[in-house]
């Protein structure tokens, strides 16, 4: 099942008169930009978390075995590191198509390192989209993402990097490093 939202983000572009649009991204948008932008920097948001609690039908995963991709979850306090991207509005056409199973775009305060904050967007599945798969254990997580894999590859190489591209920012996520963990012990024993 897919939860495509590219109809859903294309009725929100009211870009008029806005040249540039700061985008964060916490998953693979850290790691792998694939579209052009005019500037590229550390960032963090409040009060929201990074898990891995979003099916993938169409990257990691296929429609009858989804993979496990990262979405936010609300949490007081809380502060997630990622990248900020400053994008031209025509670029959202290439990142909804790229996004468009199950996330949609939501306005939000962006932090930089230098104390300046700008608004801006994010890609964010909702746990009401059909293709969430919710809470579950760090471990049966990683033995999720172990078994799965799609058109973009294995599901295993989409938390590797993003665990590598945390270390390069130097940004500790202790869930996303908790299930790198466990799959490397899994993959440890099966070999």
């Amino acid at each position: 099942m897919t939860a495509n939202t590219i109809a859903a983000n294309e009725k929100m572009n009211k870009f008029d008169g806005c040249h540039s649009v700061w985008l964060f991204g916490y998953g693979s948008l850290i790691y792998k930009a694939d579209f052009p932008y005019l500037e590229r920097r550390p960032a963090s948001i409040t009060d929201w978390t990074r898990r891995f609690w979003q099916g993938s039908h169409d990257h990691r995963g296929t429609p009858e075995a989804p993979g496990r991709v990262v979405t936010l979850i609300r949490e007081a306090g809380a502060i997630c590191h990622g990248m900020a991207y400053l994008i031209t509005p025509d670029v959202f056409g290439h990142l909804d198509h790229r996004e468009k199973n199950g996330y949609l775009r939501l306005a939000i305060p962006i932090h930089f390192d230098d104390g300046r904050s700008e608004e801006g967007l994010v890609y964010i599945a909702t746990e009401d989209n059909t293709a969430f798969l919710g809470a579950a254990s760090e471990q049966d997580i990683a033995r999720h993402i172990a078994r799965s894999s799609g058109p973009s590859g294995p599901n295993s190489d989409y938390l590797n990097h993003l665990a590598a591209a945390l270390r390069e920012l130097g940004q500790h996520d202790q869930h996303v490093f908790a299930i790198e963990r466990h799959l490397a012990e899994l993959n440890a024993k099966t070999s």
